[in-house]
């Protein structure tokens, strides 16, 4: 099957499994207050805790999952993340109590891994020429679902209520399942047993800690100014639509994700993912500079989204080491173990946060 014709059923799957466990996120404290909890601090905890408790199982699962998609195939561990977190999110909306959604969200992260295994799939299939250009495309369907998602899910909200949501949300994982499975075709070839060599396991994946280090420092950059973005951008901007203006501050690091990601990640197809890789990390770290610098919302609008371009460009950069750096026998092992380190730098957190979490985060 052509890497091409993947790429694009993956970049479909990803932005409907995106979109769809984003579409909950604007209406989440109002559903928990309709559970029974009434006190701003209290539906500020609870909220915390209910969004971030599917990332502590995922930290943990994420690398058994990939383990078993190195033994069984990536399609089926496909097929399993989209259909079990799609009932899952369906038994949210049916939920009587908070601590009940709370439960749903940990067994949310313990099937979580669907974006992970897109990656590792399409990188196994694409020629590694071509990989920075791929991953850096199947990134932006992720991406694009994570922005356009909570905007229809506050529609949505309004029009079928929040238990609709939910039901909507869960329909969009089990098409993104439909999709995999009719769609994607993978020839598996079961490696030999990983434990059966002697250099096996953990050890086989040492030199790949500098990577997994990465994507962690890479994502705890990402979200050190994130929790207070908005409040810097009210001490710019008194005018009027001051919340719109809060919101396109929120999202323009992400709508650069979207040219930022394939165009740099074909860019390092020609002269290196390591060299792009440095240089995406040093200019993102200089637009931090203009941002705290900022007299007016304009100058933060734009580090914003130059910031937002050079993150785009370092998450393919890493994603093509990893393929080109893991044993090919532990490589979708390796994705998972990536995804799970990237998790370490999502803490609870109030929901004022959470959008920017979920369009840096895998799913």
């Amino acid at each position: 099957m052509s890497w091409k014709r993947t790429l694009w059923i993956l970049w479909a799957a990803n932005f409907s499994v995106t979109a769809g466990m984003s579409l909950v996120i604007p209406f989440l404290p109002l559903y928990i207050e309709k559970l029974g909890i009434y006190q701003l601090q209290d539906i500020e905890r609870w909220s915390g805790w209910v969004f971030s408790a599917q990332f502590i199982t995922a930290v943990i699962c994420q690398p058994i999952w990939g383990a078993l998609a190195d033994r069984h195939g990536r399609k089926v561990m496909l097929i399993r993340a989209s259909l079990g977190m799609g009932i899952v999110t369906v038994l949210m909306g049916a939920v009587g109590a908070v601590w009940q959604l709370l439960l749903l969200r940990f067994l949310n992260g313990i099937f979580s891994g669907f974006i992970s295994m897109a990656i590792s799939l399409q990188a196994s299939i694409t020629p590694n020429d071509q990989s920075g250009r791929a991953l850096g495309t199947l990134q932006t369907g992720a991406i694009a679902g994570s922005l356009i998602g909570p905007l229809i899910g506050g529609v949505l909200s309004e029009l079928i209520g929040f238990r609709g949501v939910f039901y909507c949300t869960g329909a969009l994982l089990i098409a993104a399942a439909v999709i995999v499975i009719f769609f994607v075709h993978e020839q598996h070839q079961p490696r030999v047993d990983a434990r059966s060599r002697p250099k096996a396991g953990l050890m086989q994946l040492k030199p790949l800690f500098p990577v997994f280090a990465a994507s962690t420092f890479i994502q705890v950059g990402m979200m050190s100014i994130e929790p207070i973005v908005t409040i810097y951008a009210k001490t710019l901007y008194t005018g009027a639509h001051l919340a719109l203006i809060a919101g396109l501050v929120v999202a323009m690091s992400g709508m650069a994700n979207l040219i930022g990601a394939p165009t740099l990640g074909r860019l390092g197809d020609r002269i290196g993912q390591r060299k792009i890789l440095v240089l995406a990390l040093c200019a993102a770290a200089f637009m931090y500079i203009p941002q705290a610098l900022a007299t007016g919302i304009g100058v933060l609008l734009v580090g914003r989204f130059l910031l937002g371009l050079f993150i785009g460009g370092m998450l393919p950069s890493l994603n093509v080491l990893v393929k080109k750096m893991a044993p090919e026998e532990l490589q979708a092992t390796t994705f998972g173990f990536n995804s799970a380190w990237g998790y370490f730098s999502i803490k609870p957190c109030p929901l004022s946060d959470a959008i920017n979490l979920v369009i840096s985060s895998n799913v």
